[in-house]
C-alpha cells in the first residue's frame, strides 16, 4: 500500500535558501531508491524557514530502507546545523486504509 511521508523542518531563517538547495539534492538521491514514487517541497509563505517535504513511497518498508540508509543519514547530518528545532516525521497510509 502506498504511503505519504511528511517531513517538517524549521530552519534558521538565514539558512532557508541553503536548506532548499540541500533538500533538492536529497530528493534527487531519493528518486533512485526502490519504491520512491514522487515528492514535493512546500515552503511556508509567511515563514520561509518552515519547509515541508511530502514524498510518496510504494510501501512503508521502502521508506524505512531509505530512512535508515547511510546516504540519507549523511544528508540529515548536514541539515542539522541549519535547523532551528528538531525535524518532525509523519507517515500516512493512502486511501484511508489502516495499518495491518
Amino acid at each position: 500500500m502506498a504511503i505519504k511521508v511528511v517531513i517538517t523542518r524549521h530552519f534558521k531563517e538565514s539558512s532557508a535558501q541553503q536548506a532548499l538547495e540541500k533538500l533538492t539534492e536529497v530528493r534527487q538521491q531519493a528518486m533512485n531508491q526502490a519504491g520512491y514514487i514522487s515528492g514535493e517541497t512546500w515552503v511556508n509563505h509567511y515563514d520561509p524557514g518552515s519547509i515541508t517535504v511530502v514524498s510518496t513511497w510504494q510501501t512503508v518498508q521502502d521508506w524505512i530502507a531509505w530512512q535508515e540508509s547511510r546516504e540519507r543519514a549523511a544528508n540529515e547530518t548536514k541539515l542539522e546545523d541549519l535547523l532551528q528545532e528538531p525535524t518532525k516525521f509523519e507517515i500516512f497510509n493512502m486511501g484511508g486504509s489502516t495499518p495491518k
